[in-house]
């Protein structure tokens, strides 16, 4: 039985065997660990205590697991491998884990989902059995990293009752693993099996995108000058004013619901094809309750976002594709009114891999779940003709 190695540290069971001051307290070796900081500082220590870590044997892994809640990627690696390498070791020597401690900690929602997912990985090494006793309990579990696997044995299921027929009973499988499942390629695969049984699922509400907006443009970015430049839009949106745009250009807002199945707004279909501008997507939300929420966006140009005036993600970067998710926020909704504002800039590159100018946005909790709430269709009256004009 053996645990395949994890993480970026070449670390290995052979430092175990390097000579060593003598064995610190369990406590006190991780803390080490944890103090491991960028670009090597500490990795020689680290090295050492991890290598004590791994001596202290099977009563230091409870202990070990508990140290990932807050630990940077660099001292989650080292203790990864350091659990790994006495769950290895011990196995090998036909010796036994604590079992029931492993278990209790991952059943403990409050710990950190890489570490829980250590240990379910360690107890199915040691029980093959365990995913079917324990997977089922996990479909509303926080950790990504478990309830994967839980909707990947319901959708398993779900196949084989519609292998036998019964189209009533694989729909309900397949919607209730729906309502658990938050990574695409499930939600797709859900959808398309759905589909097939005479249900269609709103990817769009399934995930939270926003697809009514109100867009503004042209604003300028010739050589790049509209990213940092702080235009009207960023100052307070008025869906009733005009603006001195691009080359004394008029921008105004208008109006643009997307019908793309994960939201995506196609700027050069709903302003023109245009180059060096920068545009602006202004969207309200109405959330029942305050509660923190990302905002996960994809898209292939220039891009900042903001929800309720504060800047919550920025990156200058163009045509170096566009993924769901791909970029993220944090913020915190407000009960009632909240709103957002994405600021896309398009560059002055000609060749034709470079003329894509959209965006895509979506609503979600740590997990990736939508969150409730109603997105406000904007409404945009007629200009007077004396207007609000603003430079």
């Amino acid at each position: 039985m053996k645990i395949a190695f994890q993480g970026s540290i070449a670390l290995g069971i052979a430092l175990a065997s390097v000579a060593l001051a003598p064995a610190a307290e369990t406590d006190d070796l991780i803390k080490v660990i944890r103090e491991v900081g960028a670009e090597g500082t500490g990795n020689v220590a680290a090295a050492k205590a991890w290598a004590d870590l791994v001596k202290a044997g099977p009563g230091a892994l409870p202990d070990i697991l508990a140290a990932f809640d807050g630990a940077d990627v660099t001292a989650t690696n080292y203790l990864r491998t350091a659990a790994e390498a006495i769950a290895e070791q011990e196995l090998n020597a036909g010796r036994t884990l604590p079992v029931a401690k492993l278990e209790t900690f991952l059943q403990d929602r409050k710990r950190s989902g890489k570490a829980r997912r250590l240990a379910y990985e360690i107890l199915v090494h040691i029980n093959p059995k365990t995913p079917e006793r324990l997977l089922p309990g996990m479909l509303d579990d926080p950790a990504g990293e478990l309830r994967r696997d839980a909707v990947a044995v319901v959708l398993k299921d779900a196949q084989a009752i519609l292998d036998k027929g019964d189209k009533t009973a694989a729909t309900a499988a397949y919607r209730r693993a729906l309502d658990s499942a938050r990574d695409r390629d499930q939600v797709d695969l859900i959808a398309k099996q759905l589909k097939t049984l005479g249900v269609d699922v709103d990817l769009v509400k399934q995930f939270g995108f926003i697809r009514h907006w109100a867009l503004a443009t042209p604003f300028d970015n010739v050589d790049g000058v509209g990213f940092a430049k702080v235009y009207p839009p960023e100052k307070g949106v008025d869906l009733a004013a005009t603006y001195t745009g691009k080359k004394d250009a008029m921008a105004k807002w208008i109006t643009h619901t997307t019908t793309e199945p994960y939201g995506a707004v196609n700027l050069n279909k709903a302003l023109g094809k245009l180059k060096g501008t920068t545009a602006y997507a202004f969207a309200v939300i109405d959330s029942p309750e305050e509660r923190p929420v990302e905002l996960r966006a994809g898209c292939i140009n220039a891009l900042k976002i903001y929800l309720n005036g504060k800047q919550v993600f920025a990156r200058e970067e163009y045509h170096h594709g566009m993924d769901v998710d791909q970029h993220m926020g944090s913020g915190m909704l407000k009960k009632g009114r909240n709103e957002i504002l994405v600021k896309v800039c398009q560059n002055e590159q000609t060749e034709q891999w470079a003329q894509d100018w959209m965006f895509q946005l979506r609503v979600c909790d740590a997990l990736g779940g939508a969150v409730p709430m109603t997105v406000v269709e904007p409404k945009i009256e007629a200009e007077k003709p004396e207007g609000k004009v603003r430079p």
